[in-house]
């Protein structure tokens, strides 16, 4: 077994939904193995309400999540990355810094939480909250081996084209 703890990161465009929620669920399962953090490209600010909520339901501490720029995470006494997510299109498409020490990136696509109604908007979170679910359980049920061998790549890259509908 392997103490490494592989920090990863979560980018979204607007830091306030998808990409703090992925925070959230691999703090919960990575059962110490997976630190997470969530930054944006365009932070807006605020994360939002239905997420904090959604979070607050599986017992993530969302007392200390605000939305924030990834340029939190550069430069000296930034912590190393070993793995960054991107988790909406429009960061996907963005020109990335460059991070310290080259770690592993992959896009695992979420569609933009939305509706109408209240009802709408809460039902279209959860569908995404259970999705980004199913993927950090992917991630986090790697045997070390598979977290230690260049095949890291690989496996995040694939697991972000699972289908998690």
């Amino acid at each position: 077994m392997s103490n490494k703890i592989f920090n990863v990161l979560f980018l979204c465009t607007a830091n306030s939904a998808r990409s703090v929620m992925s925070e959230g669920w691999l703090n919960v399962l990575g059962q110490g193995r997976f630190q997470a953090f969530s930054a944006g490209s365009h932070p807006s600010g605020t994360v939002n309400p239905i997420a904090i909520e959604l979070l607050n339901e599986i017992g993530y501490d969302t007392s200390g999540l605000y939305s924030k720029s990834w340029e939190a995470f550069e430069g000296a006494g930034a912590s190393e990355m070993d793995i960054i997510i991107t988790v909406c299109d429009n960061a996907k498409g963005e020109v990335c810094p460059i991070w310290p020490g080259h770690p592993l990136t992959a896009h695992w696509g979420y569609e933009d939480p939305h509706g109408e109604t209240e009802e709408e908007k809460r039902a279209s979170f959860k569908k995404i909250f259970f999705q980004i679910k199913r993927r950090i359980e992917l991630l986090v049920s790697l045997p070390d081996d598979k977290l230690h061998s260049l095949a890291l790549k690989d496996v995040v890259r694939d697991i972000g084209e699972t289908r998690v509908d």
